[in-house]
């Protein structure tokens, strides 16, 4: 388990130049360089796909009377939802997904919503078309945005902002995505390292896919949006 700053002098080391001894002295061109194409690197792995690494766990409970939800409020470190992973708890267990701006349109303006619960997620709220039932579980998987650990706490943290941070992502990966950031920030050529680095990314990011969620749901719904029927309401199914 390796610091940033470690990482960055093996980079150093690799580059040939004079190792960093803090990123965050201010008055050092050189630190602050390795400071953001660290900051560059690590953002890049973030929003390359849905890590194993950053795969979590979320779960919404609803509200009578509320029809709206920040996901803040629910999931603070919330990057991004994970495709077909939302599932009700305590009733018809399918997979569910965040409906269109189409459908939603179509399903407020033109169609009658029914008893169906149905959902979109806008300006970052889970935003429900109609009255969801009262405590609801509603459980999901998301990409977290954090993108580092505190080496002495062990807490998540979404922002570079120690030396000691130690990345939530492969050390070698990490490396390697620096080493070709300065070199390109240094004027020099860095084709080589670059593509060692995306075959590399490739291959570590297949790994993590070859392991797929089992999927509990007994039926798909025909459409890409949120339909849940057969809700188990005071021991009754709608």
């Amino acid at each position: 388990m390796k610091t940033i700053l470690e990482i960055c002098r093996e980079v150093a080391d690799l580059a040939a130049v004079k190792r960093p001894n803090d990123l965050f002295d201010t008055h050092s061109q050189s630190e602050s360089i390795f400071l953001s194409v660290a900051k560059s690197a690590l953002d890049s792995m973030l929003r390359y796909g849905d890590w194993q690494e950053l795969t979590k766990e979320g779960c919404l409970i609803t509200i009578d009377g509320k029809t709206s939800y920040p996901i803040y409020d629910f999931v603070p470190d919330f990057y991004c939802l994970l495709n077909n992973t939302i599932f009700i708890k305590d009733g018809n267990e399918r997979v569910i997904g965040a409906i269109t701006p189409e459908q939603w349109m179509r399903d407020k303006y033109f169609c009658c919503a029914g008893t169906e619960i149905k959902f979109i997620i806008q300006n970052g709220r889970f935003v429900f078309l109609n009255n969801p039932p009262c405590s609801v579980k509603i459980v999901f998987q998301y990409r977290s945005n954090n993108i580092v650990w505190d080496f002495n706490t062990l807490e998540e943290k979404n922002v570079l902002s120690a030396n000691t941070d130690v990345p939530i992502f492969d050390e070698y990966l990490v490396k390697l995505n620096i080493l070709w950031r300065w070199l390109k920030r240094s004027g020099l050529d860095y084709t080589e390292e670059f593509n060692e680095y995306e075959r590399e990314l490739k291959k570590r990011f297949g790994t993590g896919l070859a392991t797929k969620n089992i999927n509990l749901a007994t039926n798909q719904p025909e459409e890409g949006g949120v339909i849940i029927n057969a809700i188990k309401i005071n021991n009754q199914t709608e």
